[in-house]
């Protein structure tokens, strides 16, 4: 392999320091993939046959980070970054399936890359040395393959957590996965109800943000069930419905490949249909419906955020989006503006139009461009409502407050809060403008008269 690679000063620095002391140094994993792909590395994995009192001593003019030393990991502290040295090691024992009971320290290189997951990742380098394939990862690389170092099932009993990282690495390189490390996939599945939620919740996001997670999550949809059960539900689930020509999941993973990179999206996408199985019914002309979907879709998508341990602001998003999903909005400035208001700002109608558009892509050919079509109605509409700064999305927008109308005499409470909608819903409707004079002579009006509070209340 005759490739040279200009690395950044201070790693180069870190491994030419250590090879002038008598050590061997080189970058080791997903930066070295990452380098042969021609894809900027984020993070410099540095591993070296030198003991972690060793990399201490030979950099002990600079400070050193030294939680990691029971592993093998020494930080050293340069230009206020934190760089990562890690002794070579071997491992034993993973009764957890995920964690080693026991680290060794070596001194050789090809004991560290023989624990490493996946040949693409067990490639090391350094500027004196050249390059140490012992996998053939740089081939994989090449034929875009993920595979197993050494026996999968091995790998994948020793961390569980593997089996989504190489799913997730083929959604996001756009490569395969080699046969008997797929077949060990689909076989060792069950073990990641060892892995705790946080963590799958980290590797999934990303998978689902690849651009062949659609693809991935087809083929391996019986690896996501351990955690997405409803998922799997969709799988073969007809819908029998002229605006539908393909199965729920057929059509979830179409929509999701036109989905742009928002995480938002994506599982908003991913989720927007899950609860068709469970609401489907017949007509009697056995037509296909699932009145309520959106709705209770909402419900367990929140549910499983939640199991997956999303953080809040995810949570609230991609339900809501879920839940406004089906919603119809007419082509007009009226039911615009009322849709924004229901969706609570800018950027979620935003984010509810793009849903909508990846919906419609992936539904029955013939409805398409009509449909569409009435997406860019909308569009438009709200972004000549938006430019004229006239669009309000909630009563905090309107040019008066609770302060105001409770000055007018009102009680503080309920009342207050029935005014203050009211007023928004002319504004909305356009029979009001949203200026201070003309809010207040509203609301007198409606405090005034007594018919209306008691219709609202």
């Amino acid at each position: 392999m005759k490739l040279n690679f200009n690395l950044p000063e201070n790693t180069e620095f870190i491994i030419n320091t250590l090879a002038e002391n008598g050590y061997e140094a080189y970058i080791v994993g997903g930066c070295v993939r990452d380098l042969i792909m021609n894809i900027p590395p984020h993070d410099w994995d540095i591993c070296t046959n030198a003991l972690p009192d060793e990399v201490i001593t030979v950099f002990k003019d600079f400070r050193t980070v030294q939680s990691g030393i029971k592993h093998g990991t020494v930080g050293i502290v340069i230009e206020h970054l934190v760089y990562e040295v890690t002794t070579f090691r071997s491992e034993t024992g993973y009764s957890d399936n995920r964690h080693p009971d026991g680290v060794h320290f070596e001194k050789d290189i090809e004991k560290d890359l023989s624990r490493r997951d996946f040949t693409v990742n067990s490639i090391a380098y350094s500027p004196q040395k050249g390059f140490v394939d012992l996998y053939n990862g740089y081939d994989d690389i090449r034929y875009k393959t993920i595979k197993a170092v050494g026996s999968p099932d091995t790998r994948f009993s020793e961390d569980a957590l593997r089996i989504l990282r190489a799913l997730r690495f083929a959604s996001v390189l756009g490569f395969e996965i080699e046969s008997s490390t797929a077949e060990s996939i689909h076989r060792n599945k069950g073990l990641l109800k060892n892995i705790a939620c946080e963590r799958i919740w980290s590797e999934f996001t990303k998978l689902i943000s690849g651009k062949n997670a659609h693809i991935i999550i087809d083929k391996y949809c019986d690896v996501t069930e351990v955690f997405i059960p409803e998922l799997y539900a969709e799988k073969n689930f007809e819908q029998h419905n002229p605006h539908h020509c393909y199965d729920v999941l057929r059509h979830t993973l179409l929509a999701l490949s036109f989905s742009e990179n928002n995480i938002y999206l994506k599982l908003a996408v991913l989720f927007h249909d899950i609860a068709k199985p469970c609401t489907f019914t017949t007509d009697e002309n056995n037509i296909g419906h699932f009145y309520g979907h959106a709705a209770k879709g909402s419900h367990m998508t929140l549910d499983i955020l939640k199991r997956l341990k999303a953080d809040s602001k995810t949570q609230n998003i991609v339900s809501e989006l879920v839940r406004h999903h089906d919603r119809i909005i007419e082509p007009t400035e009226k039911a615009v503006k009322r849709a924004v208001y229901r969706t609570g700002s800018h950027q979620m109608f935003e984010l509810l139009l793009k849903l909508k558009e990846y919906d419609i892509k992936a539904q029955s050919p013939e409805y398409i461009s009509e449909r569409l079509s009435e997406i860019e109605k909308i569009r438009k509409i709200y972004k000549s409502i938006k430019n004229k700064s006239t669009l309000v999305t909630s009563v905090k927008d309107l040019q008066i407050n609770g302060n105001d109308i409770i000055s007018m005499g009102v009680p503080q409470g309920r009342e207050v809060g029935i005014i203050l909608k009211k007023l928004l819903y002319m504004v909305l409707d356009n029979s009001l403008e949203n200026n201070r004079h003309t809010l207040t002579e509203a609301a007198y009006d409606i405090i005034n008269t007594e018919d209306n509070f008691k219709n609202e209340k």
